[in-house]
């Protein structure tokens, strides 16, 4: 080789030695987060808590290149490990924390990314509703928790875009509201300040308290960790938002904008008729050009059908775990809800708290919420029965299936956490089709 060759090659070699470290460097990089990503699902495999709770995304893995856009995209990320990438390819590694978001699919360059409702194995009723929001009752539109948006922010965000919708439609008739919206939950909120900056008459009819089920959360259960955009208001910057700082903002919102809405007023019937939409409520009727559905599923609440059930000391949600200090608790669920209702009031200290769930691991709690039961049972302050059903509620005591034996447990308040029920018949007596979705868009 001559000097001028073995210069040249040395050249090279000095220009591609600090590529080569890069390139080792990421290699080694990606091995450790293929590797964490494979832990993290396999115990989430292990643990059974494969059972999403809400949107979340089904990933094609033809179309993935593993670049991981959506792994730093989903906002639950830094707490949570909700998506990783195992093989070359992203993988929902943790089901049950993945909230809905959506951030995912918007980052995926490549396509390779659908947001689904329901799986295979749990499915969910949804509204059958067109891409503008309206249902097949043309006039009727369905926004937030009712249409399967549970996330308040992607509530907050269907309520706005809904009124732009029916804005658009130009179904206004002297004489009539331009549009009745039902729910003051995020959903509801939004449409009435998107109804207000747009000055469309309107009315909003709300039969609890403002926030709709926000309203029933635990106190100090945080709710929003991302910021938004309002009508009127602006972008609002959410950081670690508790529920009563939530509200708070959204009662001087409606304080300060004049905002139209009626509290403890419940609607019993919508019905269509001369062109306009004829809706009873409890206090009065109203006539509208169109109807926006802003309710949530919390406010029929799934009970559970036994001997006992109608007795005062069974409730469906939890407000304030001070009112259980010095009770013997029995919370029944395995969801969010219930884990959270069991986990504060055990942390009171001085409560004897039983946690009844009928599955065998609780698949559709945040990993936060399973973190906080195990620290109080593993204290003794709670007891978790798994694969066990309420049979009978008595007066001082509940009756338990554990294991096919009956277990009898000394009990002065219930609280059921089984989530909510479809309102099927109200829907159906305006018109509306419903469908189930099993992992489907």
């Amino acid at each position: 080789m001559s000097s001028q060759t073995a210069n040249d090659f040395l050249m090279y070699a000095l220009y591609c030695l600090p590529l080569v470290v890069i390139l080792a460097i990421y290699l080694r990089r990606q091995r450790r987060v293929h590797r964490n990503s494979r832990r993290v699902h396999e115990e989430t495999v292990s643990a059974g808590l494969t059972e999403p709770a809400s949107l979340h995304p089904i990933i094609d893995e033809s179309r993935c290149l593993g670049c991981g856009a959506c792994v730093k995209a989903c906002p639950e990320q830094p707490h949570h490990e909700v998506l990783g990438l195992i093989g070359g390819k992203a993988v929902l590694v943790g089901p049950t924390d993945c909230i809905g978001h959506g951030a995912c699919k918007t980052a995926c360059p490549f396509d390779a990314i659908t947001l689904v409702l329901g799986t295979e194995r749990r499915g969910i009723d949804i509204p059958v509703l067109k891409p503008n929001f309206e249902s097949n009752v043309p006039g009727v539109y369905v926004a937030g928790e009712l249409g399967g948006m549970g996330l308040i922010k992607n509530a907050l965000v269907q309520g706005q875009q809904a009124l732009e919708a029916i804005a658009s439609a130009g179904a206004r008739r002297r004489g009539l509201l331009d549009v009745l919206i039902v729910g003051a939950g995020p959903a509801g909120l939004a449409a009435s300040l998107a109804a207000k900056k747009m000055g469309l008459t309107y009315q909003t009819l709300e039969q609890d308290s403002l926030g709709g089920a926000v309203f029933q959360y635990p106190r100090g259960k945080l709710v929003m960790t991302a910021p938004v955009e309002l009508p009127i208001i602006g972008k609002v910057h959410f950081r670690n938002t508790s529920k009563e700082e939530l509200l708070g903002f959204w009662t001087r919102t409606c304080e300060g904008n004049g905002l139209q809405i009626r509290y403890k007023e419940r609607v019993e019937s919508i019905e269509r008729k001369d062109g306009a939409f004829h809706v009873r409520s409890s206090m009065q009727h109203y006539t509208a050009s169109a109807v926006l559905l802003a309710i949530g599923r919390r406010g029929t609440p799934r009970k559970l059908g036994v001997r006992g059930e109608e007795l005062p000391k069974v409730v469906y949600r939890l407000i304030d775990p001070e009112q259980y200090r010095g009770q013997s608790v029995v919370v029944v669920g395995g969801g969010d809800s219930a884990l959270e209702a069991a986990a504060s009031i055990a942390e009171l200290g001085d409560t004897a708290v039983t946690l009844s769930y009928r599955g065998e691991a609780f698949q559709r709690a945040k990993q936060r919420n399973r973190q906080r039961v195990e620290a109080a049972s593993g204290s003794a302050r709670l007891k978790v029965l798994l694969n066990s059903q309420v049979e009978e509620i008595r007066a001082d005591e509940v009756i338990l299936k554990l294991s096919g034996q009956k277990l009898a447990v000394e009990n002065d308040a219930i609280i059921v956490s089984a989530g909510g029920v479809l309102p099927n018949d109200f829907l159906r007596s305006i018109g509306i089709e419903v469908e189930t979705k099993y992992g489907t868009a």
